[in-house]
């Protein structure tokens, strides 16, 4: 069992930049794919990031937040980050992190075993 707790989430004005963290319980941590995913009103939940657990070269992006956002890990402190600059109102949306024991397939919701609650990030433009 792994539970996930975002953090970091709030209201920031277009162009600016937020940190979110993800804190994990459980001593196989560094065994998941981590995933960042997020969901605004009235629409899907959709794929962010993910970076899985033996590889920093394997961190997919979301075409939109390529360039922009960028995901880690730190397994001895069992959080997973997400670094977000240069927001857009477009960016707004509650944002959840995930843990897969797969390393397939990691950019769809379906592979992820456990999600946190949620954080919500507000850009105003």
């Amino acid at each position: 069992q792994v539970q996930l707790v975002e953090s970091g989430g709030g209201l920031v004005q277009a162009g600016s930049s937020l940190r979110l963290s993800c804190a994990a319980s459980g001593r196989t941590f560094s065994s998941y794919t981590m995933g960042w995913f997020r969901q605004a009103p009235g629409k899907e939940r959709e794929f962010v990031a993910a970076i899985v657990a033996w590889s920093a070269i394997n961190r997919p992006y979301a075409d939109s937040v390529k360039g922009r956002f960028t995901i880690s890990r730190d397994n001895a402190k069992n959080t997973v980050y997400l670094q977000m600059n240069s927001l857009k109102p477009e960016d707004t949306a509650v944002y959840f992190c995930a843990a897969a024991r797969t390393a397939v397939a990691i950019t769809s919701t379906s592979v992820y075993d456990y999600w946190g609650q949620g954080t919500q990030v507000t850009v105003s433009s």
